[in-house]
């Protein structure tokens, strides 16, 4: 899996923080307190360290054509860890803003030291976006591509600051054209609020469209898009979702699958627990029974064994069914075993994520993200 598509575009998506290089244009003054900035300090939920795959030692893993259970369930922290990557993006570009003292409404003029282009930055009052009305917008444009389709939008932050609410939108390729090519379509949402609902003390919807057709042959599992709901409350923290895996596939010639899962971690107590159901991606259906049992790791696998072998013998079966039971236990060191609980600080998990459920897979594969 080393050449899954996601290292370019975490590479990408850290190259995109237009803000920081731009200390000659905006009034680079100390930093302004909650009460006198407009834009939030928050816009994301932080993920337990238990449920997010280190990207460096994903690299150094071994090119592989399919994939069994220990490696269905670690590859979802990669995930995981994908979305969490989209959060930190916009975690840092509101601290790059709230450095340049964006305290009112206004427009600027300025030029990225990313890819030497002029880009525009309005922050207005009540605009309207999905079906409200905000308290305030900020649009950042790539002043020469304003006439085109998208009108050279590379993001879109609508906000109100009590509760803290918000919508980021980022296309990263109007923030910073210097990474030319496939990348130009890829685009990616964040959800917050802190207003508590949905039993939550906080929580996030991340969403990810367009990312780049890969190679099969090279990229078996590479993906073009995820949703991904994380909610904190006390210690916990709540995940659920979808990756979608076009060319995925594993011993016939059924392609083109869902990762969708639930988890809960605690960092406080190093602890995660998670539950992959493996739906084809065309699957038009929810809940529990179809995606994580009817779909699971062990029943995916086992059927596609048994096609292929009808007559698979113990040694093979025992081979590809290894680690394949629900659910899977991780630390923040990784994927420890599937099935029964390695310790009782895990058990609390287990109840959470009993209550979860992924996306409709087909919603996933279709998914799409605009801005206003």
């Amino acid at each position: 899996m080393k050449k899954l598509s996601f290292y370019s575009f975490v590479a990408l998506l850290l190259g995109v923080f237009v803000f920081t290089a731009c200390e000659n244009t905006f009034n680079n003054g100390p930093d302004l307190d909650d009460d006198q900035s407009i834009l939030p300090e928050q816009l994301t939920v932080e993920i337990p360290a238990a449920l997010l795959e280190d990207l460096t030692s994903l690299k150094a893993s071994p090119v592989v054509d399919t994939l069994k259970g220990k490696e269905i369930y670690g590859f979802l922290r990669f995930f995981i860890h994908t979305g969490d990557h989209a959060a930190h993006i916009v975690r840092h570009i509101i601290y790059g803003i709230r450095r340049y003292n964006i305290d009112q409404v206004k427009t600027v003029t300025f030029e990225s030291d990313d890819d030497g282009r002029i880009k525009n930055l309005v922050v207005v009052e009540g605009p309207e976006f999905d079906g409200r009305t905000w308290e305030y917008g900020l649009t950042i444009t790539d002043a020469l591509s304003e006439g085109e389709e998208d009108g050279g939008k590379g993001m879109q932050i609508f906000w109100n600051k009590n509760p803290k609410e918000g919508i980021t939108v980022i296309k990263p390729y109007n923030l910073d054209r210097s990474n030319e090519g496939d990348w130009a379509q890829a685009m990616f949402r964040i959800d917050y609020s802190g207003a508590g609902e949905l039993g939550y003390e906080h929580h996030m919807i991340v969403s990810i469209a367009d990312l780049p057709a890969i190679d099969p042959l090279l990229a078996p599992f590479a993906m073009d898009g995820m949703k991904m709901f994380v909610g904190k409350k006390g210690d916990y923290v709540d995940v659920y979702g979808n990756s979608s895996h076009p060319n995925a596939k594993f011993l016939t010639e059924k392609v083109g699958y869902n990762w969708a899962f639930v988890a809960s971690g605690s960092d406080e107590d190093d602890a995660a627990v998670a539950e992959v159901g493996l739906p084809l991606s065309t699957l038009d259906a929810e809940g529990r029974e179809v995606l994580l049992e009817e779909n699971s790791i062990y029943n995916v696998l086992y059927n596609e064994v048994k096609t292929i072998w009808p007559h698979a013998s113990d040694e093979i079966l025992e081979a590809w069914l290894t680690n394949t039971e629900a659910p899977g236990f991780f630390n923040r060191k990784g994927f420890i075993q599937g099935g029964e609980a390695p310790g009782d600080e895990f058990l609390p998990l287990v109840d959470r994520i009993s209550l979860l459920s992924p996306y409709n897979p087909k919603l996933i594969a279709n998914l799409e993200i605009n801005f206003n």
